[in-house]
């Protein structure tokens, strides 16, 4: 999905995509609220871009999309009771998710997360390059399948360790609120 798309589905739903890329708790709530919104008991992947395309899906459709932009105000309401005023608290949340997490790995020097970080990248970059060699045997959408599973891992390891993209965003929207006064 292009970025462009992406960045007008969280203008025009930023509760429900900042509760979708916090995951857990919140990403479910998410998940359930698009779902009933756009007429299925759930959204079948509750994750950030399952969530992003079930709701660009439902956007062909007038009633889906108002369904949706009243989910959103009700989400928005119902994150407001819990206590999160708007929905860059969300985002902060995850943003302390991500610090805490590096915390504990400086603080705690395990090299775990390394060592699965490394096996990752390297299974990602194998099995890349047996397929591309045609040393894998794999079936055409076997093998797409497993290089999109790697694919997303890597991306979430390269996150972890060099930054992800959300930092960036936070930023580019401080320094544009900023320019813009």
């Amino acid at each position: 999905m292009p970025n462009a798309f992406l960045s007008g589905i969280k203008k025009a739903f930023p509760y429900i995509s900042a509760a979708a890329s916090l995951g857990g708790p919140f990403g479910v709530m998410a998940a359930s609220v698009v779902g009933k919104a756009i007429g299925a008991d759930k959204v079948t992947d509750p994750s950030s871009d399952g969530i992003s395309n079930a709701i660009a899906s439902a956007m062909a459709s007038p009633e889906q999309r108002q369904a949706l932009l009243k989910a959103e105000q009700d989400f928005q309401l119902q994150m407001a009771e819990l206590g999160y005023k708007n929905a860059d608290d969300l985002e902060e949340i995850a943003e302390k998710d991500r610090d805490s997490a590096r915390n504990r790995e400086i603080q705690v020097k395990d090299w775990m997360p390394k060592a699965l970080g490394l096996a990752i990248m390297g299974g990602f970059l194998a099995a890349v390059f047996l397929l591309l060699t045609g040393h894998g045997k794999v079936e055409s959408a076997m093998a797409g399948a497993l290089v999109g599973y790697l694919s997303a891992k890597a991306e979430l390891v390269a996150g972890y360790y060099f930054g992800s993209s959300a930092g960036s965003a936070a930023k580019d929207a401080t320094i544009s609120k900023i320019a813009s006064q």
